[in-house]
């Protein structure tokens, strides 16, 4: 995939042989802040906890004289035992991989700043919270059901789990970017990822829900209807981390100074507006580029265009019935409609520099629901209380025992004092001799605060009822809020939605499980079931429809957006270098990323500053770009044969246009993307089989003209009235 254009450290060709002292990181990384284990500020730089020193050494700091060859009884003769590198390199590189997370194995992260708008201070007392105030954080986006090693552009639900490092202890904000959740109790969090995972015979499908299993699941247990709904529409597929939302899905009671309590969900709204792939984008990329979500995200931050979300709640009152309109509050499968309740911005978040070393940071950071601070308190989500324990024990085991609070990336950045101790990997170096409370050998400390001295103290709700295995009445709607969904989405997203559902039940085996799925659509809508009955070649059966109301917010469509990030591929045509160079300029200036595509690589000379190109015809694909323009009649490059790259088998032996272009104008075109072009560009639409007057495609002699109208489209996105649905 082609790459942003930005400098690098230049790298020399032959292997250096002068000591010196190892490279900083590049400008767009930085790693934790470095405290101490037990959150002390030490003021010391961050490259002191990297390696240090121009010398190899051993784990023990003494240096070596050489790392390739082990320590043998003559030159051929038999590795000796006494060798304690060879044992400790290769010991230690035998216990490099820890457990990967059972669910959200595959994730990336960032480091960013979060600063509140202060318009959260009448219902909340957390400082982090307070006008003015900046935290920061570090966030790590995720795929659930998938391995370390799958594609990020599967059909999936995506984490989004936020670490606040304030000053009165770390807060987690654990959510994903759908805002309901398959089940309503956590006893049942084992059974739902059992059946999404890959059938246990055969270990497949990886990272996917298209499978017997999934399904089996899902329509027995109706109450994932609403869940399986969002991940079937476009939500499932997101363009990139940077265009995703973010949902806390549980229901949250905030604390004021005062006492006084309110419920809120948590909401992440992406500034640069809400996108996704469209289904055969999301199979391509998932071959080409198996890391575009995580690429793209690195990628963004490192060419300075940092990726910023808008921090919201919407507020309900704190009533013991804990429902709103209706909508039991504690049920998260369900939502309350942002008309009903709007959303209200109380912060933004902009993530600023990708993570230093990937297994230290974004591997072991670990997030846990429980991970809260005074202001900000838990309900009686039955599927939350099971989260509330589920984390930490999941921590203890992946991380090598209880005190993985102390790997740096997980350190609070305030002072700690928990007297707990020991235990593997204590890195702290306690003091005093009376861990334990009360005590007076090491002077009463520590001591214990209340409300006043900024302790974190629950709210006292009240608790009763009989033990009983049950859920409320409440929980039994499973279909009104599927439905209201649905009717929410415009004509094209709801093509989508059908098209989802019918490849997903197209690889089910067991025909009584597409039937049963088809059941559970009736529920929800009499022509989604059609569709999808007709695309399986199976009857319809009826359902019974609630009535509900839409809700227009749901919808990714219909609105403008910032094109800020887009990416902008440029297609070198014939040698007009100075309208080239102009266009990339101006794209650069706009705050989007160009990225030159040529018949070869290096850079494009002629009169005036050479221009470098970031992809060629050979390793682009359309699937790379927001947006495709033509500079002129890109002729075939030399290496435009089938026997060398199979994009281009399907050239004619006297082709005018390098038949790559036209399979990347040809798939930009289907996925509704738009185009644009100057010059003879026409002749490579006309090559690609492209009406030159088709929605979303700019044809014109200026190209600063292009530019705009191509821009002015990527506002919404796609060029979707190019495909009218059905």
């Amino acid at each position: 995939m082609a790459k942003p254009e930005t400098p690098g450290r230049p790298v020399p060709i032959d292997e250096p042989t002068e000591p010196r002292d190892p490279l900083p990181p590049p400008p767009d990384q930085r790693g934790p802040d470095y405290l101490s284990p037990t959150g002390q500020p030490t003021g010391a730089p961050q490259a002191t906890r990297a390696q240090g020193g121009p010398y190899l050494t051993n784990a023990q700091g003494v240096r070596l004289p050489d790392t390739d060859h082990s320590l043998k009884a003559g030159s051929r003769g038999p590795v000796l035992l006494r060798d304690h590198h060879l044992r400790e390199k290769i010991t230690h590189f035998d216990h490099e991989r820890i457990p990967e997370r059972v669910v959200h194995a595959r994730g990336a992260a960032a480091h960013g700043i979060f600063r509140a708008y202060g318009t959260a201070s009448n219902i909340t007392k957390a400082a982090f919270l307070a006008e003015g105030v900046e935290t920061p954080v570090f966030v790590r986006f995720s795929t659930v059901l998938g391995s370390r090693g799958s594609a990020d552009t599967v059909r999936d639900t995506r984490g989004f789990a936020t670490k606040f490092y304030t000053s009165e202890g770390v807060f987690d904000l654990v959510g994903n970017n759908i805002p309901v959740f398959f089940i309503q109790d956590a006893i049942k969090f084992p059974d739902v990822i059992h059946a999404g995972k890959p059938h246990p015979d055969r270990e497949i499908p990886q990272a996917q829900s298209a499978h017997d299993t999934f399904w089996d699941f899902v329509s027995l247990h109706t109450e994932a209807t609403h869940h399986t709904m969002w991940n079937m529409s476009d939500r499932g597929i997101p363009r990139s981390f940077r265009t995703m939302e973010g949902f806390g899905v549980h229901t949250f009671r905030l604390v004021a100074a005062d006492g006084g309590t309110a419920l809120v969900k948590f909401h992440w709204k992406p500034k640069a507006g809400v996108h996704s792939l469209v289904w055969e984008e999301a199979q391509l990329i998932s071959g080409i580029d198996p890391d575009f979500h995580r690429r793209d995200l690195a990628d963004a931050i490192e060419s300075g265009i940092f990726p910023e979300w808008e921090f919201g709640v919407q507020v309900f009152p704190d009533t013991p019935e804990q429902t709103f309109e209706g909508i039991d509050l504690l049920d998260p499968t369900k939502i309350v409609p942002e008309e009903l309740a709007p959303v209200q911005p109380i912060g933004s978040m902009a993530l600023t520099a990708n993570p230093v070393n990937f297994f230290a940071e974004t591997e072991q950071v670990a997030f846990h629901v429980g991970h809260l601070v005074p202001g900000i308190d838990v309900t009686d989500d039955p599927l939350l209380a099971g989260r509330l324990f589920s984390y930490l024990d999941t921590q203890i085991t992946r991380l090598g025992g209880p005190n993985f609070a102390q790997l740096p990336i997980n350190r609070p950045h305030n002072q700690t004092n928990d007297m707990l101790r020991d235990g593997m990997h204590q890195t702290a170096v306690h003091t005093g001799v009376a861990p334990y409370r009360p005590n007076s050998l090491d002077g009463g400390c520590p001591f214990t605060a209340g409300a006043a001295e900024g302790g974190y103290v629950e709210v006292p709700v009240p608790v009763q009822g009989a033990r009983v295995r049950e859920a409320p009445p409440s929980f039994d709607d499973h279909f009104s809020q599927p439905r209201m969904f649905w009717l929410s989405m415009s004509p094209v997203e709801r093509d989508h939605i059908v098209g989802a559902y019918t490849f997903e039940l197209s690889k089910v085996t067991e025909t009584a499980i597409r039937e049963r799925v088809l059941r559970v659509l009736a529920e929800i809508d009499a022509e989604l079931c059609r569709q999808v009955a007709e695309g399986l070649g199976l009857p319809a059966p009826t359902g019974s429809p609630a009535q509900v109301r839409p809700s227009p917010a749901l919808s990714q469509v219909g609105r403008t957006w910032p094109t800020t990030g887009r990416m902008i591929g440029i297609v070198a045509g014939d040698n007009d270098l100075d309208a080239l160079r102009t266009v990339r300029q101006a794209v650069l200036e706009a705050g989007m990323v160009p990225v030159v595509i040529a018949a070869s690589g290096g850079m494009l000379t002629g009169r005036g500053d050479p221009i470098p190109v970031g992809s060629t015809f050979a390793g682009a694909r359309s699937v790379e770009f927001d947006a495709v323009l033509v500079a002129g009649m890109p002729a075939p490059g030399r290496d435009a044969r089938g026997a060398r790259d199979a994009k281009a088998a399907n050239g004619k032996a006297a082709m005018v246009v390098d038949p790559r272009v036209s399979l990347l104008l040809h798939e930009a075109y289907r996925h509704a993307k738009p185009l644009g072009g100057w010059g003879d560009a026409a002749t490579a639409f006309d090559a690609a089989g492209i009406a030159t007057d088709a929605p979303g495609v700019v044809i014109a002699s200026d190209p600063a003209a292009v530019l705009g109208a191509v821009t002015d489209l990527l506002g919404r996105h796609r060029v979707w009235d190019r495909f009218p649905a059905t």
